[in-house]
């Protein structure tokens, strides 16, 4: 049986279509005829485990990704490995970075060693909700651009506005809490 890690390292792609069309027989009585096209990739599930799939349109399958080694499944859990308070990136009200700002995130991402990064910006209650809304993401897109140029890969970005905040809003103290962009990381 020809699993998907082998055709990804072989680059046997016909073969896989081969197996799924024969699957249940032993042997071939003529070379598979393929049409179409097959989509295959990685699927990471909620656990931060990792599985090839493979479709074809009509059926299609998965199996987790092992490492080859140990034979074991290759699991990754995203962790919060950086929240930083958005006054050091940002100026009031605004998502364009500061020149410190740009410098600081451009040496973290080239110097964390993660396999991939999601981006959550936040803001405090002050402005309207919409107003937060569009902020936090806009922050959120302007620090995963700033990952993305120094080649980190950023899975997925989120603004969460005011709706999550870390203290109360009623003290100063508190909203600079509430304006913060968090990184997590997923590291192998």
């Amino acid at each position: 049986m020809l699993f998907l890690g082998d055709v990804v390292r072989h680059g046997l792609v016909a073969a896989v279509a081969g197996a799924c069309i024969g699957a249940g027989s032993m042997a071939f009585a003529q070379e598979p005829v393929i049409s179409g096209k097959i989509d295959w990739g990685l699927w990471v599930d909620a656990d931060g485990c990792q599985h090839w799939w493979a479709d074809g349109g009509t059926e299609g399958y998965m199996v987790p990704r092992r490492n080859p080694d140990t034979g074991k499944p290759v699991c990754t859990r995203q962790t919060s490995c950086l929240t930083e308070s958005a006054d050091a990136f940002f100026a009031t009200a605004s998502a364009t970075l500061t020149a410190e700002g740009r410098a600081r995130l451009e040496d973290y991402f080239r110097n964390t060693e993660a396999y991939s990064y999601s981006v959550i910006g936040h803001t405090d209650s002050r402005g309207s909700d919409a107003d937060n809304q569009r902020l936090s993401e806009a922050r959120a897109q302007a620090v995963a651009a700033v990952a993305q140029s120094v080649g980190a890969v950023v899975e997925s970005t989120t603004g969460y506005g005011e709706s999550q905040p870390a203290a109360t809003n009623a003290t100063a103290d508190g909203m600079a809490q509430n304006r913060r962009v968090e990184v997590l990381c997923k590291k192998g």
